[in-house]
């Protein structure tokens, strides 16, 4: 799929780019390219460090911002894929720099889409959260907004050869600002108590491995304009604080500015455009002039969600319990990893 096509991944040097890094490599040995496009000088050296250019030709690295339409433009000549990875994605950080949060996730949307038009772009990809179904916070509201500019994208191509989609998923496991690495860091500094923000929340739950397979799927069957979710299972908050420290007390300390009890990816009213496709949900778009609902259906070779459904992390039927937690804490993130 990726072997002889020239990649770009902006907000390349995260988490996310890292992880999409390393599975084309071992997967796709005759990729062409792949540029690395993130303002991260810092976390690309470190990059480097793993995957150096002597060693990886096929690796470039470029500082850029997706703020910056012109730079987007330049890095994007003779790119096959966008992969766009890159956001402001904490929720404190988005509610106290609103403008900064939309330079980003808006205008930054924007860029990308435009550099895909100009560039000659045949597949585009935008990484979405949860957060951005029935938003309550900025950062929801401009991923909400994003994921709209990349689907009604597939309606301004004209007679260019390209696809925009999204993947939308929960919360990843150890990846930056994760609730795992933060409990583990109160355990192993000394605390002697463990915060909850409630005792009542939960989260959907993905691995960096199952989240890049989502993006990998979204490639290789995306008609375009359509919003992906994987199925994955919820958990509880304070099952996490157990599996990582069950001997220390957790006190409740309230939900932070912009941050709701549950979440959701797919609320009733999206429902009434989503498709089954067996390991995965799709939204569709709203409004389509490429393609109309029977032509997604036949594609995927899907079914239409029953009426009056939703997708809610606390409603769901698949959940993490304690053991499995920490099995997937060692198996994910920390292979090394002990209960203390």
């Amino acid at each position: 799929m990726l072997n002889g096509k020239t990649v770009l991944i902006t907000g390349g040097s995260g988490s996310f780019g890292k992880k999409f890094v390393e599975v084309i490599l071992r997967d796709y040995p005759n990729v062409k390219k792949i540029i690395i496009y993130s303002r991260g000088e810092l976390k690309q050296f470190n990059m480097k460090q793993r995957w150096p250019e002597c060693k990886y030709p096929q690796l470039r690295y470029f500082i850029g911002d997706v703020r910056d339409r012109d730079r987007m433009v330049r890095a994007c000549e003779g790119v096959d894929v966008i992969i766009h990875a890159a956001a402001i994605k904490q929720v404190d950080t988005a509610e106290y720099n609103p403008d900064e949060c939309i330079k980003t996730n808006v205008n930054g949307a924007q860029n990308v889409i435009a550099a895909a038009l100009s560039c000659g772009v045949k597949d585009v990809v935008a990484l979405s959260t949860d957060k951005a179904c029935a938003p309550i916070n900025l950062y929801g509201a401009t991923k909400l907004t994003s994921d709209k500019l990349f689907t009604a994208a597939n309606n301004i191509k004209g007679a260019k050869d390209v696809r925009f989609s999204v993947v939308r998923y929960g919360n990843v496991m150890g990846s930056r600002g994760s609730v795992i690495p933060f409990f583990i860091n109160k355990r192993d500094s000394g605390a002697t108590e463990i915060p909850i923000t409630d005792m009542r929340m939960t989260r959907f739950n993905i691995s960096l491995e199952e989240g890049v397979a989502l993006v990998m799927y979204a490639l290789g069957h995306h008609l375009g304009g359509e919003i992906f979710i994987p199925k994955i299972p919820s958990y509880h908050i304070k099952d996490v604080a157990t599996a990582i420290a069950p001997n220390l007390p957790q006190v409740e300390v309230g939900i932070r500015p912009g941050e709701k009890l549950h979440e959701e990816m797919i609320t009733i009213t999206d429902a009434l455009d989503t498709i089954d496709l067996g390991k995965y949900y799709a939204i569709l778009p709203s409004v389509s002039f490429c393609w109309g609902r029977e032509d997604y259906i036949k594609h995927h070779n899907a079914k239409p969600v029953p009426f009056g459904f939703h997708y809610s992390s606390d409603s769901n039927e698949q959940w993490e319990t304690v053991e499995s937690m920490r099995e997937n804490i060692r198996k994910y993130v920390y292979p090394n990893f002990e209960v203390k």
